[in-house]
């Protein structure tokens, strides 16, 4: 839930008075995109090849993983496993590569910077467009407070300060620099150039948005790495809630983890399959 340090709900900020602080504690996550098939060239790919082959799912990413799998030894049509029961087995051979075909696209919104520092370490099978600092004004930017120090009010008062000195300092500079810029012809140009250099003095904690693309196999990796009960809290939330989706979208793929809570009422991801 994002709230303003005054405790109203954080949609009170527009119009609203220029000291309030805009902070969020939780991210939300859109699943905004997925796997699709083409099931008149599946079945074209199928008649040239002389073979035959049926699935038990509906789910595109299910369908393309089993059909990448059973391409490899063009086994359609041979055996009488299900899905499920064909990704399991790929999962427990650890043949993740099969797992690469799938994908599901995210927006991720409520975060901080310092979780996207850590997000995009995550290269392989991963692609990435995040707000730009240097184009989008901040002056209204909202704010990821941790909850070990919500929970305190003494922390809380501490950090909303540092964080509103932080923000009246950005606000600041960008006024200054695009007086400092007037000479520059284009407007865009100068709104640039002012907020690219204001932005240094913007912590950590300031809001982003970031749209990420990632298959299978590698939500997978994210999932084990960041779902984990040893990951900084804020990405944990993030890998948890898109575990719940996925496990939504694509059982057969995500069904062997298992959510177990912890005692800060967060919850961890564990897996009898690592690394696949």
């Amino acid at each position: 839930m994002a709230t303003l340090d005054s405790g109203k709900p954080r949609d009170a900020v527009e119009g609203g008075p220029a000291d309030e602080l805009p902070i969020i504690r939780e991210p939300t996550v859109y699943l905004v995109g997925r796997s699709s098939i083409e099931p008149a060239e599946i079945e074209r790919f199928l008649r040239e090849h002389g073979v035959q082959w049926q699935t038990d799912t509906a789910v595109g990413a299910e369908q393309l993983v089993e059909m990448a799998g059973r391409l490899c030894y063009m086994s359609y049509g041979k055996g009488r496993k299900t899905n499920r029961e064909y990704i399991g087995h790929l999962i427990e051979m650890g043949h993740g590569s099969v797992l690469e075909h799938a994908v599901w696209n995210f927006v991720i919104v409520g975060v901080s910077r310092s979780f996207t520092h850590e997000l995009v370490r995550h290269r392989a099978g991963f692609g990435y467009s995040q707000l730009s600092q240097r184009y989008v004004d901040e002056s209204e930017a909202g704010f990821i407070e941790p909850d070990c120090i919500a929970e305190d009010p003494e922390l809380h008062e501490i950090w909303c300060h540092a964080v509103r000195t932080a923000r009246d300092a950005y606000r600041a500079l960008v006024r200054r620099l695009q007086e400092k810029f007037q000479d520059v012809p284009d407007r865009t140009m100068r709104r640039k150039l002012a907020r690219q250099a204001a932005r240094s003095v913007l912590p950590n904690a300031t809001e982003t948005k970031i749209f990420v693309t990632a298959n299978a196999r590698a939500w997978r990796h994210f999932i084990e790495m960041r779902a984990s009960e040893h990951a900084e809290v804020e990405i944990r939330k993030v890998a948890v809630k898109i575990l719940r989706i996925l496990q939504q979208e694509a059982p057969n793929i995500f069904g062997d983890y298992e959510l177990v809570p912890l005692p800060d009422g967060t919850y961890a991801a564990r897996t009898a399959h690592r690394k696949v």
